[in-house]
């Protein structure tokens, strides 16, 4: 059995590194994304990461399968943590094998990406300010009203109707 590539234990780029190492690759590049300590202009003491685990498990096993099928010389592995993560922790971790570096560096991002892109993990954000979540859109807010904050979320004026 393999271990859960969503999951509250700590990262390794060791065990990824393994997952993808064979004897015709002779290149892996690897991602180690880390909690930092600033976020857009805020201060970040923490952040808790939470996921439909079983929807998100699934559907990073889909971006494995699908990216080896479309790279066939490439070999991807990753896990992403979830729960709560200080500054300094990793949050998540990809590894591609290939041929030549070219082809892993590229591979690694593209993984990085889709799972940015795809995952069902959302991210709170927590700082001087209180805890927030990073991404969120408020339904009651129509497109045509630009950037705003969503803190307090009054719209006066606006004909929103809430």
């Amino acid at each position: 059995m393999t271990a859960p590539r969503i999951r509250t234990e700590p990262l390794s780029l060791d065990e990824l590194v393994r997952a993808v190492s064979r004897p015709e690759a002779g290149a892996v590049a690897t991602f180690y994304g880390v909690v930092r300590n600033m976020n857009e202009g805020r201060s970040v003491t923490l952040l808790e990461y939470e996921a439909y685990g079983t929807m998100a498990e699934a559907e990073l096993g889909r971006i494995l399968e699908e990216m080896e099928r479309e790279m066939p010389e490439v070999r991807v592995a990753a896990t992403h943590r979830i729960g709560a993560l200080s500054v300094g922790d990793a949050a998540v971790a990809c590894a591609a094998s290939a041929p030549h570096r070219g082809e892993a560096f590229k591979a690694c991002r593209e993984l990085i990406d889709r799972i940015k892109a795809r995952l069902p993990i959302w991210k709170r954000e927590h700082g001087p300010d209180g805890p927030y979540w990073v991404g969120w859109e408020d339904a009651r807010c129509s497109p045509d009203h630009g950037e705003h904050e969503h803190r307090g979320h009054e719209h006066h004026g606006h004909g929103h109707g809430h």
